[in-house]
């Protein structure tokens, strides 16, 4: 069964709840998809940060609303989330196929940006780096790259999990260079905290344990239909390759900064937040799985009721999903209802 409730595009404030069918994307190519890619220097120095470009092969020149940056989460790189070929396609290429000029950005310490010597020592040797005052400036560095490169004034962000803040609180600061944000998964203030630990500098996740933690909410009889091993195993496979050193250890991990492990304990969990979201005041998404128990239903619900002055919010809520929905099996659920919206 089908079912969405929809306000008239025209009103400020959209909620939607969809169970089963939702908006779909049409990914027939008119055009080869040409990549780019680029180490852009941070504002910090000795830090560069890896920027994917896909676009459709011809094109050079696009307007601000069909140039679109995403941003990850607290523990892998972009490229996984959003450059994972999975039956619907990489989301990038999706979105280069319908004629964006789209971006993936890796804070430093992620992927295949700067690790900083930090992460060649014991995790113990040193503090935790790359917190979202980090992120914040590197997405900034990025997105400087990106107008300049394509002289235009603003641009789409998109964020995931962590990533929401990141963009959150970049937008809120910089309304001006943004076309339209995309908070998929929002992080926000707490109740309780999720299933995130780690000391020092540093954490190492292992395969069985990032599979576990991201079946979380999926009915246990329903979690190879849902997400399916084979998939599961392909993207952290993708994971492994952007981190040679934790790859090589025994077993292979893929280590991640614990920045953010040092904000949720002194931002999050306290109940506080990276921006304030009436700050925003650019066309806003917020969409999340239905079973998402890394952040909850009630932080998108409180991000909404608090963009006070967005001139067009909406919230839509997605069945059958948890929090990695973008690797799962409704994944073009996902991406068909936010391409919607950047596509308006």
């Amino acid at each position: 069964m089908f079912s969405k409730f929809l306000l008239p595009l025209a009103a400020l404030a959209t909620i939607a709840l969809t169970t089963a069918g939702c908006a779909t994307v049409d990914t027939s190519t008119t055009s080869q998809v040409v990549t780019e890619t680029f180490m852009v220097p941070a504002a910090d120095p000795g830090i560069q940060l890896h920027v994917r470009n896909k676009r459709p092969a011809g094109v050079t020149q696009f307007a601000p609303n069909r140039v679109v940056l995403f941003v990850h989460g607290a523990t892998y790189p972009a490229e996984t989330g959003f450059d994972m070929d999975l039956p619907g396609g990489s989301w990038l290429d999706v979105a280069a196929r319908r004629g964006f000029d789209a971006y993936l950005v890796d804070v430093r310490g992620y992927g295949r940006s700067t690790r900083p010597r930090a992460m060649s020592e014991a995790a113990s040797a040193n503090p935790p780096f790359a917190d979202t005052a980090d992120a914040v400036k590197d997405v900034g560095a990025a997105v400087d790259f990106i107008l300049q490169r394509r002289g235009v004034g603003k641009l789409n962000l998109v964020g995931w999990s962590w990533g929401t803040a990141i963009m959150g609180t970049y937008a809120a600061g910089n309304n001006a260079k943004v076309e339209r944000l995309v908070l998929y998964a929002p992080l926000y203030a707490m109740r309780d905290a999720p299933p995130i630990s780690g000391v020092g500098a540093f954490r190492a996740v292992q395969r069985e344990a990032a599979r576990e933690r991201g079946a979380r909410g999926i009915p246990p009889a329903r979690v190879e239909e849902i997400s399916p091993r084979a998939w599961f195993d392909k993207w952290f496979d993708a994971n492994l390759a952007t981190d040679p050193q934790g790859a090589a250890q025994t077993p292979p991990v893929v280590r991640a900064p614990n920045g953010v492990i040092k904000d949720i304990g002194e931002i999050w969990a306290k109940g506080r937040s990276t921006y304030d979201p009436a700050n925003i005041r650019v066309p806003t998404m917020l969409i999340i799985g239905e079973w998402d128990q890394d952040t909850p239903l009630y932080m998108a619900q409180d991000v909404f009721a608090k963009m006070t002055n967005s001139p067009d919010k909406r919230f839509v809520i997605l069945g059958e999903g948890t929090h990695a929905m973008v690797l799962e099996k409704h994944r073009m659920r996902l991406i068909g209802e936010v391409q919607q919206f950047l596509e308006e």
